[in-house]
């Protein structure tokens, strides 16, 4: 018996042994397991991701674009947030159904009388309405249930056979669609109001959700469309794509949590960023002359039923770009900016450019202005391997270089350039000082916003390089775009300095200049000085004499120099044979400020003009006329013995205030800051300049022309003490400006 139970004990310890082993084995690989799916599987981070993503979600937080301004601030393109709001009808704060009847009858009244779009009661049928579905039923199934209680009635429902009943039933779910309210979507404006309303003055996240829309603008309408351009849907163009990064700006982010039904909240101490608005994009542009431009554009358009047309305004010395006009025809016969043809139209100018020919005559070959050729009254002529050369006038015969200039003799330039050119075998001389002394064969700076690059040869290997030559004389066979061309005029203008054309003047955010965009010269002298002056004084007899003086031959007012110039252009279409006609002027003549081009294409058409003279001349005309008249008004001139119209002294002080009573008698105010301290210049013409003035801690302030109100409180804000005599505004101070002080110390101003 002994040795018996001694074998039963040794199988128990056995099989307790071998559970431990067990236990031992399991534990180990339950642990092996943790450890490779802690450190090796991917699986955890997938389900930790899942549920982080179903309770955190990374928000963006959309930067505002930046607004494309004209040069005096008024908006071109601007972005103004628009509002709805999208109520949770199911919320827990609208389950009182009588407090929901009092603040919903409430608000239909004041939304009503808001919107102005239909009645109170409307607007609380819909409220009641939409509270009424705040359930929504979902998984139907059928029940089977007994028709009666009772062991008496069930054992009759038995005997009729309907002991049992089925039923639909339904599970129900709070419905938290969201509604809009609105009938439309609302300003921020209108939104301050509104959230005062009852409803919408309590929990903005739990009861309802505000939904924001960022909303492009162009307060403009259609004026200088083409050139501030459209984003979305509608098309990308303009500087809307050209600086689409700089107005983009960059968007921000934020974590939030879920909180309960769809709302979420701000995650305290989680990844944010806010978000960076887009710069300002200031342009160079003048409302003022760019609405005239587009007037004056689409009234000749319309009269001469032409195809498109382009009107460009540039200032002589600095290449600002004040108005770029760009109309089409529309399919349904009304013109729009349907294209930027400034730049993108790279055609045959026409006469406009023999001012190229002209300064390659007198530069390049040091022809005389005296040298005389016969033009045959108009008749074909033959010159060099080109034939049927001739004149669009009859009249003249013998005629020297200002008269060929005044009346655009085509026979005369291309007989002179073929004797000096094409004879002598300096056909690649020719091109050369096209590209490389007068700088047409480039682009001038705009290839951003779209502009084409020019064709004039460099390759004469082609099979007529002779006729070539002489159609190149007078404007053919050669390509440019209208911003080109007036690009090369405003040198004339400049005294020979080329610069490239500015359209963007600055970027800016808020009141503070982030980077500013001046023209670069390409440029010093395109010719010599006397050939300069030369063409300057043909220019002018184009007006008095030529082509022009129809409408530029008083120079009572202002004088002006020009150019007309008519290209036939040679692709046949139907409804008569293409031509673009051009007018490019600058004025005053003696004292250039401004230069103007128009470029018009259009169809031969019974009554109607083709030639360039009478149809750009008259769009070039009323530009000239009113820029002459506004800077008459700015200026204020009157007889030498009358009264004066604008201020001959202007105290300094606070800038923003400056700008407003400097614009009530001059628009023509230059300033290099916008806010800050500064000091007032005007000058006879009542352009006023302010200056900046040097606001650093412990440098002495130029207070001269201030009042004494503002001198004292900028002198005693760097810590001085103020002695001072006399009334006025600060003729003197003590202590030069720019001289290191100190706290304490004691500065006298004198007031004239």
């Amino acid at each position: 018996m002994e040795e018996k139970r001694s074998k039963v004990k040794s199988d128990i310890l056995l099989r307790v042994r071998l559970l431990y082993v067990l236990f031992f084995l399991a534990g180990g690989i339950v642990l092996l397991r943790l450890i490779w799916v802690q450190l090796f599987s991917s699986e955890v981070a997938y389900n930790a991701d899942r549920l982080a993503s179903r309770i955190f979600t990374q928000e963006v937080i959309p930067a505002q674009r930046g607004s494309i301004l004209s040069r005096d601030g008024d908006p071109l393109a601007t972005s103004i947030f628009r509002y709805q709001a999208a109520f949770d009808f199911a919320s827990p704060g609208l389950d009182s159904l009588d407090t929901f009847r009092e603040q919903a009858d409430s608000l239909a009244k004041l939304l009503a009388a808001f919107f102005k779009d239909k009645p109170a009661s409307a607007y609380a049928r819909k409220f009641r309405e939409e509270h009424a579905r705040r359930y929504r039923l979902v998984r139907p199934r059928d029940t089977t249930y007994l028709r009666s209680e009772g062991r008496i009635a069930r054992f009759f429902d038995r005997l009729r056979g309907e002991e049992y009943i089925t039923r639909r039933i339904y599970d129900t779910l709070r419905d938290h669609t969201p509604v809009n309210i609105f009938p439309r979507e609302v300003d921020y404006a209108e939104w301050e109001v509104l959230r005062r309303y009852p409803l919408l003055n309590w929990n903005m996240g739990m009861v309802y959700n505000l939904i924001e829309r960022d909303e492009r603008i162009y307060p403009q309408g259609d004026l200088a469309r083409r050139t501030i351009g459209l984003t979305g849907d509608r098309g990308n163009y303009g500087i809307e794509e050209a600086y689409r990064e700089e107005l983009a700006g960059r968007d921000g982010k934020a974590l939030r949590q879920r909180i309960a039904r769809g709302f979420y909240g701000r995650v305290a101490g989680g990844d944010h960023e806010d978000p960076i608005d887009g710069y300002d994009v200031v342009t160079t542009l003048d409302v003022d002359l760019q609405d005239v431009a587009d007037k004056a554009l689409r009234q000749q358009l319309e009269q001469q039923n032409a195809i498109w047309g382009t009107t460009i305004v540039m200032e002589v010395h600095t290449g600002e770009i004040l108005a770029l006009a760009n109309l089409g025809r529309d399919p349904g016969g009304g013109y729009s900016e349907r294209e930027n043809y400034a730049l993108s139209r790279s055609m045959e100018p026409g006469s406009t450019f023999k001012l190229a020919t002209m300064l390659t005559l007198l530069d390049d070959a040091h022809m005389s202005p005296s040298t005389v050729y016969d033009t045959h009254n108009g008749d074909p002529v033959t010159v060099g391997p080109a034939r049927n050369i001739r004149d669009s006038h009859r009249g003249d015969h013998e005629i020297d270089f200002r008269r060929a200039v005044a009346s655009s003799s085509n026979v005369y330039f291309a007989k002179a350039m073929w004797d000096r050119y094409g004879i002598t075998g300096k056909k690649q001389e020719y091109s050369d000082y096209l590209h490389k002394t007068l700088h047409l064969g480039e682009t001038v700076g705009l290839e951003r916003l779209g502009e084409r690059k020019p064709s004039i040869t460099t390759d004469w290997k082609v099979p007529d390089p002779g006729v070539m030559l002489v159609k190149m004389a007078y404007g053919y066979r050669v390509r440019l775009a209208p911003i080109q061309m007036i690009t090369f005029y405003n040198a004339i203008a400049n005294g020979g300095r080329m610069i490239s054309p500015v359209l963007i003047r600055e970027l800016r955010r808020g009141d503070r200049v982030e980077e500013r965009f001046e023209s670069r010269t390409i440029a010093s002298s395109i010719a010599s000085r006397a050939a300069l002056h030369e063409v300057q004084r043909c220019l002018q007899a184009v007006c008095t004499e030529g082509t022009a003086s129809n409408y530029f031959r008083d120079t009572t007012r202002v004088r002006v120099a020009a150019k007309t110039g008519t290209a036939q252009i040679t692709s046949p279409t139907e409804g008569g044979r293409p031509y673009l006609g051009s007018t490019i002027a600058y004025f005053p003549a003696d004292a250039p400020r401004y230069t103007v081009l128009t470029t018009i294409e259009t169809r031969a058409q019974p009554g109607k003009a083709y030639y360039g003279g009478p149809l750009a001349g008259p769009v070039v005309k009323r530009m000239v006329d009113y820029i002459y008249n506004r800077g008459h008004d700015w200026y204020g001139r009157v007889e030498s013995d009358g009264p004066r119209r604008y201020p001959e002294r202007i105290k300094g002080g606070d800038i923003a205030q400056i700008r407003r009573v400097t614009g009530k008698f001059s628009p023509r105010t230059e300033y290099d800051r916008r806010t800050g301290w500064g000091t007032v210049s005007v000058d006879s013409l009542a352009r006023v300049e302010i200056a900046a003035l040097d606001e650093r801690p412990g440098v002495m302030p130029n207070v001269r022309g201030m009042g004494l109100k503002d001198a004292l409180f900028l002198l005693e804000s760097q810590g001085l003490r103020v002695r001072f005599t006399g009334q006025g505004a600060v003729a003197q101070q003590s202590i030069p400006a720019g001289a290191r002080i100190t706290s304490g110390a004691t500065v006298t101003i004198t007031l004239k």
